[in-house]
Formats: C-alpha cells, structure tokens, sequence
C-alpha cells in the first residue's frame, strides 16, 4: 500500500497546477481530470474549467490529463486524494474501469462530480453535468432521414469501447434508425476509438470491405467524421458525414461542406456550470441537481451561428 501510494503522489509530477489570486471566500483546491488533453475537445474543456475557476476566485486548479489511460487517471486521483484536495471534477475515461477510485474519493469524504462521461456503481457521485448523449445519437438519426427518407445504408463509427458516451451516442443513432424498420441498414459499424487517424485507416478498410459505397457516414465524434473526410478524398468518394462534438475544425468543414453536420453539446456551458456547482456546494453547502443534462443538437450550414464554438474558426 505505501509503495502505490508514493507511486501516487510521484505522479503529481505530471500534473500543471495553476493558482488563481486569493479571494476573501474561503479557498479551495480542486482537482480536474480530463481523459486525454490529446483531444481539442478536451482542451477546450479544460480551458473553460480554469476560467470559471479564476473568475469565482480563490481556486486552485491541480489539472490532471489521463493520456488516454485508465491506470494513470486512476493514479491522479489516487494522488489527489493524498494531497485533500476539497473536490474532484473529472470525465472518467472509463465508465466502469474509473469506478474504484472514485469510490475511493468518495469514501475518503471528497466530494466528485462527473463532466462529459459518467462513473457506474459509484454510490455517493455528488453530480453529473453533461450532454444527454442518447439524444445527440437521435439527433444525428433523425438528421440521415431527413436527408434520406426513403432509406439508407448506415457506416457507423463508433467511438471508444467502455467510454460512456460512445455507448449513448451509438445507442441512439439506433434507437432512431431500427425504429424505422429495415429502410436503414447499417452495413459497417466499427469503433475508431474517437482518434482521427484510426477513422481514417478504419474507413478506408471499411469501404474496401464493401460491395458498395454507403449512402452515408455518422461518427461519434469529430475527430473520426474528419479521419474519414480524409480516407473519402483518397477514395475519390463523396458521401455526407455527420460528425459529433462542434469542434472549430468540423465546424469549419460543415461551413465549407465536407462535413454534412456536427452535433452540439456545448463542453464549455458543461464544464463551467459544473465548477460553478462545485464551488457553491463547497463554499455554501448548495446542494447541486443529481444530474444536469444540456440538450444537443445538429449544427449544419443553416444554423451554425448557434455553436458554441464558431468565434474559433479562422
């Protein structure tokens, strides 16, 4: 136990840690981990967490990155529970995986609240703000019937295995489309795991594999809609693409066309009403709702003025 708990602290090396100015309310130091700040979606995530925290002052920010790896998130908030730490905000990169720890968090009195992804069979969660990521999939269903109303055939890449959202999204691009009888067929679905190299390698065999090109492409996120936009103009394929996330690149290629649509789920709005109920619940005792899901919905060429996002694009 000693030695996985020097281990712990020796993996705060790893950590940025920022200080905001002192305020009269009472400090804290809160920590937050994110997946993989490998992701611009991450990034932005986190940039939107320490922003909220230096404007509700008096907050330090232990910012911890998961690299994309369950045991080093894991050993984050192991250390993080060493250093009491007042709170924990963290999108778990594993829905089941993460649990341990964060009951270990939980059990050591340290309140945890989930962004983006949540934790299972963890009693004592304080909260979950996120995306209703169930409805972002129905949304991206609804928007291939429109565009194809009298059937289509489906290639779906799927986004990494375990991670909560990935699991929602899928289950609602199907909830829509099997509703619809044997008029949507999906004729590939494979996980590219969220990265925009594998949905690249994966789309290319994928199409390879086909007798014929799909009618269209839904991802469940971004970064694979993009991988794939590259494997199509290597192909010398056109096929509509919807994408998942809003990042400023695919809203670039939505603007442009080579992507059909994105689904906003508004990180920012996220990440910042979950340090908002953080803080109040430490400062003020305000208890914050169980959960907190804000609604996505399709970004196209008609209403792009609505992303979160769009003051990024060049």
């Amino acid at each position: 136990m000693l030695r996985k708990l020097l281990a712990a602290v020796l993996a705060v090396g790893t950590m940025a840690v920022a200080h905001a100015p002192a305020a009269t309310a009472q400090d804290l130091t809160i920590a937050t981990s994110l997946p993989s700040l490998g992701f611009p979606f991450f990034v932005h995530m986190q940039k939107q967490l320490s922003e909220e925290a230096e404007a509700l002052g008096g907050i330090t920010l232990m910012e911890m990155d998961g690299q994309n790896s369950t045991p080093k998130q894991t050993a984050d908030v192991e250390a993080a529970i060493i250093q009491g730490v007042d709170g924990i905000i963290i999108s778990p990169l594993d829905a089941v995986a993460m649990g341990p720890a964060l009951q270990q968090a939980v059990d050591a009195g340290i309140p945890v609240m989930t962004i983006d992804r949540s934790v299972q069979g963890v009693p004592g969660i304080l909260a979950h703000v996120g995306a209703d990521n169930v409805k972002g999939g129905e949304a991206q269903g609804r928007m291939i019937m429109e565009m194809f109303p009298d059937g289509a055939k489906v290639f779906n890449l799927q986004g990494q295995p375990g991670a909560s959202p990935a699991i929602d999204r899928n289950a609602g691009v199907h909830n829509v489309l099997d509703a619809a009888g044997d008029k949507y067929e999906f004729i590939f679905e494979q996980t590219a795991n969220f990265a925009r190299d594998e949905g690249a390698s994966v789309t290319e065999a994928g199409l390879a594999g086909l007798d014929s090109p799909p009618d269209v492409i839904v991802a469940a996120n971004d970064d694979m809609a993009l991988g794939a936009a590259v494997a199509l103009k290597d192909a010398g394929v056109e096929i509509p693409i919807i994408g998942f996330d809003a990042l400023p690149e695919a809203l670039a290629a939505v603007r442009d066309g080579s992507l059909a649509g994105t689904v906003e789920q508004m990180p920012g709005g996220q990440s910042r009403e979950a340090m908002r109920a953080m803080v109040a619940f430490l400062r003020d005792g305000k208890e914050p709702e169980a959960v907190t899901l804000l609604e996505p919905f399709v970004v196209t060429q008609d209403n792009i003025d609505k992303a979160e996002r769009l003051s990024e694009l060049e």
